[in-house]
């Protein structure tokens, strides 16, 4: 057995006072495998001790709430005895590694915690967010990611439907790869992590354990250096076939009543599902690692219970049911272990060849975890940008064309035809990629599930508390924009190093804003995930805190889409414009200048202008539908010509801003519609308090604006399409 040096306790992430912390619980010094579990344990990923402190002041609780926060996934009631069960997860530092694995294990992994808890999988989203186009790794790590991404999604048979990729720089040394699941079940088949009953007998399925992933968990609780190739060894690698395997055997047992508790086996593998499992059901567990199927020789305790091997499951059945589950896994050709036993010692005792390896206590170890107060600094409020400092383009037009060829703004269709966005037969036409949410049948009904992933990171870097606010809302926009009502979210909290107070500073600013709006839009955290230090040589990303969306729409065939679908329909605006330009696309990419304050969120204003437009398209007065964000008005315009294949004529009226502020500006609580009767929308909006104009027209092959010339549709197409391909090639 090795000795316990400072170096190997360094090597595992421990602080003095969390080792001594480690003795206090143990009464003696550990060995190295009680040593590895703690570490992993104890890891940011794992634990999340310095956001546990402020993840608890976001809401998370309404009528439609089945379960938040504290399982596999976060689940919300649909309607006609049916729940939505979905999560978002990161695989960031995996991925920046090991490309094409990082990204695929990344899917399965999100993948398993939504059938863990009885969902069958439906859809898959993705937010993926890279370095500088110019950095020599960006195309290598796309390509990588977006290959393991389709490669595993594709294999396992569930549409990737949605998600966003995003370049910058600060991604440069970090990239981040965000992976939602969302899933289907009945809500009186819903299975949960906890495990009860003593001498209950411990089941393992799936894959055989190997040493791939060994510390990923602890990996990602930390920052990258210029040795960060050689973690490969620590990246998971995946087989999708596998877990098709493993889906369609888990549901099936689950019809049966065997289970008693399920958890999958994520980061930190048989260490983290057992002891999760024991702590919620406050028994003992005994572990006989001999029967821990292996596809490696001589594979030690440490390294079996803190290997991250895919496609792995732990259970605890009803006694007597043995039999009876183990046929159906090895129907399903899949690997079926009874490896120990619950106990009421309130302990994990681990055996190998015959001899305890490890004995820990569950409960002081579960919940001593570190809970850290760092701290913070609030990020100074930036200040507002002077218009005046922001010059007229001599060509409206020729702005527009270049934001909309741009890496930011280009059309993302390279990587997601390598996507199948519909297998399973029931993503809908106009919610398929592309749009502002996806829409996914619920198979068999004629309701629908709306779902979404955003995030404006210079918004939460220049202000993350108005980011906060920004993220939130632009989710819950872009599925009221369907026609669908939101119904909670879900978040994947990116930030650099929480030890530095500026960083943590950020982070609370963001869950802030989130908390804000989360309340005014009844819209809760069901579920999330946090990834921290992703920094590299001290340099941070700028703070991505991902929003998943989900909402309900009754019925499907009242859904819109953001493409103009006919021509001589007026096009209304909902919402003012300001010309907000501080912290904007326009800014960015025309004036390359990255500075000013955000755009302020008004929540009042939000939850009416978007109420409103739901109406409206529920009741049928709109045929079009598309949220105003990225590059403001002409970007949506642009957008929605592009997607219906057809032009439109505007008249800017008459105005108190630049014309390119009014074009291009990012005010929020915004959306462009299309109606056949824009007298009666506009005055139903003026009885509600809603700010409604008319501004055109739909018309033939141009985008026209009065006094500003016109472009040809399909001239916008050349080069919103031509960036991504040329870029790859």
């Amino acid at each position: 057995m090795s000795e316990i040096t400072p170096e190997i306790i360094a090597s595992h992430g421990f602080t003095t006072d969390e080792y001594n912390k480690v003795l206090e619980i143990m009464g003696r010094q550990p060995n190295m495998t009680e040593l590895g579990i703690f570490s992993v344990m104890w890891s940011e990923h794992c634990s999340y001790k310095s956001s546990k402190k402020w993840l608890k002041t976001l809401p998370t609780e309404a009528p439609w709430v089945i379960c938040g926060p504290g399982e596999n996934a976060g689940i919300i009631d649909i309607g006609d005895g049916q729940a939505a069960v979905f999560k978002m997860e990161s695989h960031n530092h995996p991925s920046y590694i090991e490309p094409y694995q990082g990204a695929a294990t990344g899917v399965g992994g999100i993948l398993r915690d939504v059938f863990t808890m009885g969902a069958r999988p439906v859809a898959n989203l993705n937010a993926l967010r890279f370095g500088s186009t110019d950095h020599p790794k960006t195309r290598h790590l796309v390509s990588g990611v977006v290959a393991g991404v389709g490669g595993y999604g594709n294999c396992v048979g569930v549409p990737t439907v949605g998600g966003e990729c995003e370049f910058h720089k600060s991604y440069n040394g970090n990239i981040l790869v965000n992976a939602m699941t969302v899933g289907i079940a009945d809500q009186d088949k819903i299975f949960y992590s906890a495990a009860t009953g003593s001498g209950n007998p411990i089941v393992y399925v799936g894959s055989k354990t190997g040493r791939d992933g060994i510390h990923g968990a602890t990996m990602a609780s930390t920052e990258f250096s210029e040795d960060s190739d050689a973690k490969r060894p620590t990246v998971q690698v995946g087989d999708p076939f596998t877990e098709k395997l493993l889906i369609e055997a888990c549901l099936e047992l689950m019809q049966t009543d065997c289970i008693i508790g399920i958890q999958d086996m994520g980061a930190a593998g048989l260490t983290s599902s057992s002891f999760e499992m024991a702590s919620k059901g406050g028994v003992g567990v005994e572990l006989d690692l001999d029967k821990i199927p292996q596809r490696e020789a001589d594979m030690t305790a440490y390294e079996m219970m803190l290997s991250e091997s895919q496609e792995r499951m732990l259970m605890v059945l009803r006694p007597g049911t043995e039999a009876k589950a183990q046929a159906i896994f090895k129907k399903w050709e899949l690997d079926f272990s009874v490896c120990g036993h619950l106990t009421d010692s309130g302990h994990m005792v681990l055996k190998h060849h015959g001899e305890v390896v490890a004995d820990l206590p569950i409960d002081p170890l579960a919940l001593a975890s570190p809970e850290y107060d760092r701290p913070w600094v609030a990020t100074a409020k930036p200040r507002p940008l002077d218009l005046a400092t922001s010059p007229e383009p001599d060509d409206l037009l020729a702005s527009l064309l270049q934001m909309m060829g741009s890496p930011a703004l280009a059309s993302k269709r390279w990587i997601w035809e390598q996507y199948d966005h519909m297998v399973m037969g029931d993503t809908l036409g106009h919610g398929r990629p592309g749009g502002d949410a996806a829409l996914v049948r619920v198979h068999g009904t004629k309701k629908a599930l709306a779902m979404t992933s955003d995030c404006t990171p210079r918004y939460c870097y220049a202000d993350p508390v108005e980011g906060g606010r920004q993220v939130v809302a632009e989710t819950w926009r872009n599925i009221t924009a369907t026609g669908a009502t939101p119904l909670a979210i879900t978040d994947n909290m990116n930030f650099g190093n929480p030890e530095k107070p500026e960083i943590m500073g950020q982070f609370v600013g963001c869950c802030e804003g989130m908390s804000e709006a989360c309340l005014a839009l009844d819209y809760p955290v069901v579920s999330g995930n946090v990834s921290l230090y992703n920094e590299t040589n001290g340099q941070g990303i700028h703070p991505t805190p991902t929003i998943g969306g989900v909402g309900l729409i009754a019925d499907a065939s009242k859904s819109v889409g953001i493409g103009f679908t006919d021509a001589d329909l007026a096009i209304v605006l909902i919402g003012d414009s300001k010309g907000h330009l501080g912290c904007s696309l326009y800014l960015e990419l025309v004036e390359n200048r990255e500075e000013g304050a955000p755009p302020p969120v008004d929540l009042s204003a939000e939850r009416k202008n978007g109420d409103f437009v739901r109406s409206q398209i529920l009741s049928g007065s709109v045929a079009a539908c598309h949220d105003l964000s990225d590059g403001g008005l002409l970007v949506a315009l642009a957008e929605m010509a592009l997607a219906g294949h057809r032009g439109a004529k505007l008249t800017p009226p008459a105005l108190a801003i630049p014309i390119h502020a009014w074009a291009f500006g990012e005010d929020q609580s915004r959306y462009l519609v299309t109606t056949i009767n824009p007298e009666q929308l506009i005055a139903e909006a003026r009885s509600k308090g809603v700010s409604a104009s008319q501004l055109g027209r739909t018309t033939g092959t141009d985008i026209e604006i009065t006094g500003h010339g016109s472009l040809a549709v399909e001239t916008i197409r050349q080069a919103h399409e031509a960036w991504m391909p040329a870029f790859m090639n």
